[in-house]
C-alpha cells in the first residue's frame, strides 16, 4: 500500500518549514522564527535556533523589527488625518515647531519624497547614541535637504522621526502612548513593544569567513524611536501583516488603507521592483499580484513583513543575524508556497437576486470608444468589463446615485458618472460614461 500523501496544510507546512530552516542554516542566522497567517488556516510558525547561547528561540521569542516600526507610524498618521487633525499636504511646520524644514508637508514625509537626509544630524551610528525627540527637532536647523522635494525617492529615517513627534504634539501624548493605545491594544499585539521583553533574541554579526558570531550592543533609538524602534514575535507582526490586509473598521478605514497602498513613487526609475505608497513597501510579484508591507534592519537583526492583500495572507520572518539578507525575502516565497502547496478553497456559486428593475435594460453588450464592455449584475452591483481585458483584471464597478446615474468606485474611470438615457417605455437606449458616449452597436465618434 503506498504511503499516504499529505493534506495541502499539511504539505504547506512542511514546505514552509524547510525553507525556513535551510534559511537559517545556508546564511547561518543563529535564530529565526517565521510565520503565514491566512483568513482560511490557523496560523502556521516555525522557529529554528538559539536565541542566545543555549537559548532555544521560541514562538513567543521577541526580535527587532527595524523599519517595521515605520507601518505602525504610518498607520497613526493616517487615523489622525481621518480625525481631521491634519492633512497630508500641511506643512510640517503647522503641526510642529521647528527651526529649519517646515515647509515639508507630511505626505513627504510619509513617501520618502521630502529630500531630507537619511538620519539625524551627527554621527550616530558612530556613537549609537541617538538625540531624544526634542534634540533632533533642535538639531534640523543643521540637517540638509540633501535633493530637492519630489526629486525622487530618497529614504529618510529622520522624516519618520520628525512624523511621530507630530503624533505625540497633534494628541497631547508621546508617540509611544499613542502608538500603545491606539494599535497595539486594540489589536492584541501583546508582544510588541518599545523594549526587549524576556523571552528576546540577541542579535548578532556572523564573521564572513568563520562561523563566529559577534553580540551586537543594542540600540536604543530614542527620539527615531517612531523609524525603528519595535520589538515583536512573528505571531504579533503576522496579525499585524493581515491588518494591513483587512483592517478592523473600528482602528482604520478599509478606504483609508486602499489609499496607503496606492503606488506614490519608485525605489528605482530604470528598474521598478519596489514602490513606495503612504508608509508601506509595495513588491510587484507577477501578473497583477503586489505584496504590500515592510522590511525591517537594526544591528544584529533583519525582518520582513507582508500580505498578499487580494488573498488575505501575510507572512513574516524574523532573525538574528545583521547580514542574512535573505530574511527579509522569505515572507514572499512562504506567501507564494503557502498559496501554491494549499490553495483556498472553491467558493461554490449560487444564484442571486435579479437586479433592480430600473437598471434591467442596462445589461448586455455596450459599445465606447470603439470598445465592446459587458455590463452585467453581480453581488448587488452593476459592473462592466472590458471584452478585451484579461480575465483576472477586475472589473469597474458601479454605485447607484439615482435612477439615472451611478458612479465608478473601483476599476476603469474610478471616480467618473454613468448617465443613462430612456425611451418612452423608461428603456435604457443610450448612456454616457465619463461623458463618453455608449450605445448598442458599434459606432464611430
Amino acid at each position: 500500500m503506498s504511503e499516504a500523501q499529505p493534506s495541502g496544510s499539511q504539505g504547506a507546512a512542511r514546505r514552509c518549514d524547510r525553507l525556513v530552516r535551510e534559511l537559517q542554516a545556508e546564511h547561518r542566522v543563529p535564530a529565526i522564527t517565521a510565520a503565514v497567517a491566512r483568513a482560511d488556516r490557523p496560523l502556521w510558525a516555525a522557529a529554528v535556533g538559539e536565541a542566545s547561547p543555549g537559548q532555544p528561540v521560541t514562538a513567543d521569542t521577541v526580535f527587532r523589527i527595524g523599519s517595521i516600526t515605520k507601518t505602525f507610524t504610518a498607520v497613526l498618521v493616517m487615523q489622525l488625518r481621518d480625525e481631521g487633525l491634519l492633512d497630508l499636504d500641511d506643512p510640517l511646520s503647522a503641526h510642529l515647531d521647528v527651526p529649519a524644514h517646515g515647509e515639508l508637508t507630511i505626505r513627504r514625509l510619509l513617501t520618502h519624497r521630502s529630500g531630507l537626509q537619511r538620519e539625524p544630524y551627527g554621527d550616530v551610528w558612530d556613537t549609537l547614541q541617538t538625540p531624544d525627540t526634542e534634540g533632533i527637532v533642535a538639531d534640523l536647523a543643521h540637517t540638509e535637504r540633501v535633493l530637492a522635494p519630489e526629486r525622487r525617492w530618497h529614504y529618510s529615517n529622520l522624516a519618520y522621526a520628525l512624523l511621530g513627534a507630530a503624533v505625540g504634539q497633534l494628541t497631547h501624548g508621546t508617540w509611544a502612548e499613542v502608538l500603545h493605545d491606539r494599535l497595539l491594544r486594540p489589536l492584541g499585539l501583546d508582544r510588541t513593544s518599545l523594549e526587549a521583553v524576556a523571552p528576546a533574541a540577541t542579535g548578532y554579526l556572523v564573521e564572513a569567513y568563520s562561523d563566529v558570531a559577534h553580540p551586537e550592543v543594542p540600540v536604543d533609538s530614542a527620539g527615531t524611536s517612531p523609524a525603528g524602534q519595535l520589538w515583536s514575535t512573528a505571531g504579533d507582526l503576522a496579525r499585524w501583516a493581515m491588518f494591513l490586509a483587512a483592517p478592523d473598521p473600528q482602528i482604520l478605514a478599509a478606504t483609508t488603507l486602499d489609499e496607503m497602498c496606492q503606488l506614490t513613487t519608485v525605489v528605482d526609475n530604470d528598474d521598478w521592483q519596489v514602490g513606495w505608497g503612504l508608509g508601506l513597501m509595495l513588491v510587484p510579484r507577477g501578473d497583477r499580484i503586489t505584496h504590500v508591507g515592510h522590511d525591517g534592519a537594526m544591528p544584529g537583526f533583519l525582518a520582513g513583513a507582508y500580505t498578499r492583500r487580494s488573498d488575505k495572507i501575510a507572512a513574516v520572518a524574523l532573525g538574528s543575524s545583521g547580514t542574512a539578507s535573505a530574511i527579509c525575502g522569505l515572507p514572499h516565497t512562504l506567501i507564494e508556497v503557502s498559496l501554491a502547496a494549499d490553495p483556498f478553497d472553491v467558493t461554490p456559486w449560487r444564484p442571486g437576486g435579479p437586479p433592480p428593475e430600473h437598471l434591467g435594460s442596462v445589461l448586455g453588450v455596450w459599445w465606447t470608444e470603439g470598445m465592446e464592455f459587458v455590463f452585467s449584475w453581480h453581488d448587488g452591483h452593476l459592473e462592466a468589463r472590458s471584452r478585451q481585458a484579461p480575465k483576472d483584471k477586475p472589473p469597474a464597478i458601479f454605485a447607484v446615485e439615482s435612477d439615472d446615474v451611478l458612479r465608478v468606485v473601483s476599476g476603469r474611470e474610478a471616480g467618473e458618472r454613468l448617465r443613462l438615457t430612456r425611451d418612452g417605455a423608461g428603456t435604457v437606449v443610450g448612456m454616457h460614461w465619463a461623458t463618453y458616449r455608449c450605445s448598442r452597436t458599434q459606432e464611430t465618434f
